[in-house]
């Protein structure tokens, strides 16, 4: 196994070992994080434009769900790189990379069913998978984009060795 290939592996699990710890943690506890990163945010607001006004309930919600996408967006990110590492490409890597996070997805809301003061939500895991599947966009425009420009980085370098 390759050193880089150990690191991919290391880092999509050590994702899903936070997005596990967060999940975790009693209601009480997560709304107390998301309530202290909300204040954050709207005082940052407040700061460049004091005079907008919003529900911040709403806002507290809209927060939530957010993390719930960005957090799956990046392990997508990851567990599509670990599977690259591993040697896949192409539609078996984007297969097993996106289902590894939708089913970590319905896993960890299950899992919130039997902490106190969370709940497992269906909406939970559409927000994560959305997540994920912009993530797996994300990464294989990045591909793309790496590709070509390699592909054209070793034609300047055959022209020159002419």
């Amino acid at each position: 196994m390759t050193v880089y290939k150990s690191i991919s592996w290391i880092a999509a699990f050590c994702w899903m070992a936070v997005i596990f710890y967060l999940s975790h943690q009693p209601g009480s506890a997560s709304s107390d994080l998301s309530s202290g990163i909300v204040a954050t945010l709207l005082n940052f607001i407040d700061q460049v434009a004091p005079s907008l006004e919003f529900d911040v309930e709403s806002f507290h919600t809209f927060v939530r769900k957010n993390a719930h996408f960005i957090a799956y967006l990046l392990l997508s990110l990851l567990s599509l790189n670990a599977w690259r590492s591993s040697g896949l490409r192409g539609l078996k890597q984007l297969v097993l990379g996106f289902g590894m996070c939708v089913l970590f997805a319905v896993t960890d809301e299950i899992h919130q069913l039997f902490i106190e003061g969370r709940s497992g939500e269906t909406r939970d895991v559409l927000i994560d998978s959305a997540g994920a599947a912009l993530g797996a966009v994300i990464y294989l425009a990045l591909d793309k984009i790496w590709c070509l420009k390699g592909r054209k980085d070793r034609k300047k370098q055959i022209k020159t060795e002419f």
